[in-house]
């Protein structure tokens, strides 16, 4: 009988000193989840607002709710009595440890944010970076992805994007293609230019604003080069391209223009 009173006299003691604070950590906790619940709330339609990117909002409000769930919890260790200098040293030791570990990833998580932050580009988009020209396919945390003109999937990190030159060909709405026509010395330019600029005008898919351009570029050593040059919207660069090609050898032709055949002038005089 008297280990049972002392047992129950201990649990009483206990109840008394720990009880106001197990009370008051559990109202804290669910004052504070609530209070959580309300901001990440709030932070959702200031995002929407803002038109953010939806993975980047999904991400920024996980780690800021886990970031106040921890902040909470720590409040409520602390509340109940438990010294929690040890316990943030460990948890600061953690972080320091995962994160040389995880340097390289997270240098791309920190350059994925900043791309959809300030959206250099966007999906849809015909880029340059990194050595790699394709459509953006997919902007995510760690990467980009992008499909070459060959249908090839080019994974690359966002921390080198981000840290690198970026060309947008899709940005303001219009590209140029460079081409390049050769003609014989003894033909006439204003004849040719004629020639070459009705290809580029009679095609559908060449912007006539900026206007089409044909110039002579290089008096090389068996030809008289024009520089060709039409504008185009970015996803018809290519049939553009070729098409001024093709058509401008079927127009020269028909034009009675010889296009002289490579070193020419040379053979003869080596002959």
């Amino acid at each position: 009988m008297e280990k049972a009173e002392e047992w129950i006299n201990y649990g009483l003691d206990l109840a008394k000193d720990f009880g106001p604070k197990l009370i008051t950590a559990i109202l804290i906790y669910l004052v504070g989840m609530w209070v959580i619940k309300k901001v990440i709330k709030g932070s959702r339609k200031v995002m929407s607002k803002s038109k953010y990117d939806e993975s980047l909002q999904k991400f920024l409000l996980n780690l800021f709710s886990w970031a106040l769930k921890i902040f909470l919890i720590i409040i409520v260790i602390s509340r109940l009595g438990v010294d929690v200098t040890t316990f943030a040293a460990v948890i600061a030791a953690a972080g320091l440890a995962v994160g040389l570990a995880l340097q390289g990833s997270l240098s791309n998580f920190a350059g994925g944010v900043l791309l959809m932050i300030f959206k250099p580009y966007k999906i849809g988009d015909l880029i340059e970076a990194q050595g790699v020209l394709g459509v953006v396919k997919g902007i995510e945390i760690f990467t980009t992805k992008l499909v070459t003109p060959q249908n090839k999937l080019a994974i690359v990190p966002n921390g080198a994007m981000a840290n690198g030159n970026i060309i947008n060909y899709t940005a303001e709405g219009k590209m140029r293609v460079d081409t390049v026509i050769g003609v014989g010395y003894g033909e006439d330019i204003k004849k040719t230019k004629e020639a070459l600029l009705q290809v580029l005008t009679s095609n559908p898919k060449v912007l006539q604003d900026p206007p089409p351009s044909v110039n002579v570029m290089e008096l090389a050593d068996s030809s008289v080069n024009f520089a060709v040059r039409p504008f185009c919207k970015p996803e018809d660069y290519w049939d553009v391209y070729f098409n001024t090609y093709e058509n401008c050898k079927l127009a020269l032709d028909a034009a009675g223009i010889e296009i002289p055949y490579p070193h020419r002038v040379n053979i003869e005089r080596k002959a």
